[in-house]
């Protein structure tokens, strides 16, 4: 009798996900279907097709997958080729606190090409993933203009403090930095607009704003001092190597995806211009044959907007991605690596993944090559190939950790 084992039932949303099958015929063809619902209970799919040993199991640790969403030995290969059933959107993560990832596992015990009607599956067994860990606090912040969610875990000591930014989607993004928090960090996830009473658009950023948000962390009593880190992707890369720069509570940046220029607004301080922006380049727009819209062109360089990165006191990782579809980020990479080394300095490294694309999130999100953001009608292309860029995620994360920790570790009980 066939038995399916999901492990762990209960997780955290980088933990990997256990499938194994055990009582089938030695040579059974089977299938697996893996099915998430999301926040906002759209519900993603994916599904492969294995042989069991001459033990009668399969174990996706080392069975390989002969098709379906995707080919070969990869534990995850079924979180990572999750496909939405409405075209072009990605998995929601709004609430981390009380609504986890809900996972769905079937096994048939016959090849069911999902072609039509699937049969009743053989055994189902369900497992969530939680992107807060149980212990961590959540505290909606809106002090002063800062408007934000803040993280940190209840546990005697100290802890490195993160500000955590997204890009050009705006709003409040909470998932990484409860995430985050939930392995030994305190993480300010910081909206800069198109939040609350925060303005619309980026057109026009305070480096005061940020400061404050920075200030603000350092006095928490979680957080280890003197200095912070700041993470950000895509937009926020930029603004995080902007508070690099010029703020020196800054120990330590990571950006994942950035450029190395302000594009699309302009930076302020004090009312004064810091950093005019150059303004997108949007008659180099494409609209691929398949009806995508691809942006690289968008950026070009542009020296009079340059981020002064070689006025940064702290460490700053570039982390890109090759097969980035949105801007050259590895490009953007070199040059401000070059600008630091043309200044003497040495505090800055790159992490380049070949194969990755734009959209690179904490594990446990299935790849999303194309996908619809605010204020676009058209899917924009991320760029990226599955195996590669799920494999880069891993990777990256565990990166930002090490980074992190090595640089903000003076007072923490780390």
């Amino acid at each position: 009798m066939a038995n399916l084992i999901v492990l762990p039932e209960t997780g955290l949303a980088d933990e990997p996900m256990q499938i194994k099958v055990t009582g089938l015929q030695p040579s059974q063809k089977v299938t697996i279907r893996l099915t998430l619902k999301d926040d906002k209970g759209q519900l993603f799919q994916s599904r492969a097709f294995y042989e069991a040993d001459n033990a009668g199991e399969v174990s996706l640790d080392k069975t390989a997958a002969l098709g379906g969403t995707y080919q070969g030995v990869y534990p995850m290969g079924l979180v990572w080729s999750l496909k939405p059933l409405k075209p072009f959107t990605r998995p929601m993560k709004k609430d981390v606190a009380n609504c986890p990832f809900e996972y769905t596992v079937d096994l048939f015990e016959s090849l069911s090409l999902g072609l039509s009607a699937d049969p009743q599956p053989t055994l189902t067994k369900t497992c969530t993933r939680w992107h807060m860990a149980p212990g961590i606090q959540k505290i909606q912040i809106k002090e002063g203009r800062i408007r934000g969610t803040l993280f940190y875990p209840t546990g005697e000591g100290s802890y490195p403090g993160i500000i955590d930014l997204f890009g050009g989607g705006g709003g409040l993004a909470e998932y990484r930095a409860s995430l985050l928090a939930s392995h030994g960090f305190v993480v300010l996830a910081l909206a800069y607009f198109a939040y609350s009473d925060l303005p619309q658009t980026f057109e026009k950023l305070h480096l005061e704003y940020f400061e404050e948000a920075v200030d603000l962390l350092l006095k928490h009593p979680k957080v280890s001092k003197p200095k912070v880190g700041v993470l950000g992707v895509s937009k926020g890369a930029e603004v995080a190597l902007v508070l690099a720069s010029y703020l020196p509570q800054v120990g330590a940046t990571v950006s994942i995806n950035g450029t190395c220029y302000v594009y699309g607004g302009t930076i302020y301080h004090e009312g004064k211009v810091l950093i005019k922006g150059t303004p997108y380049v949007q008659e180099k727009m494409v609209i691929t044959a398949d009806g995508f819209l691809k942006t690289a062109g968008f950026y070009e360089d542009s020296p009079a907007s340059s981020i002064p990165v070689e006025r940064a006191q702290g460490h700053i990782l570039y982390i890109t991605a090759e097969a980035d579809q949105y801007f050259n980020s590895k490009h953007f990479a070199k040059v401000a690596l070059s600008r630091m080394k043309k200044h003497g300095r040495n505090n800055g490294r790159m992490i380049s993944y070949p194969g990755a694309g734009h959209q690179i999130e904490p594990p446990g999100f299935p790849f999303c090559w194309a996908a619809s953001l605010r204020g676009h009608n058209i899917p924009l292309i991320a760029g990226g190939e599955m195996i590669p860029h799920c494999e880069a995620e891993e990777s990256v994360w565990r990166e930002i950790q090490l980074f992190f920790r090595q640089h903000l570790n003076l007072s923490s009980n780390l």
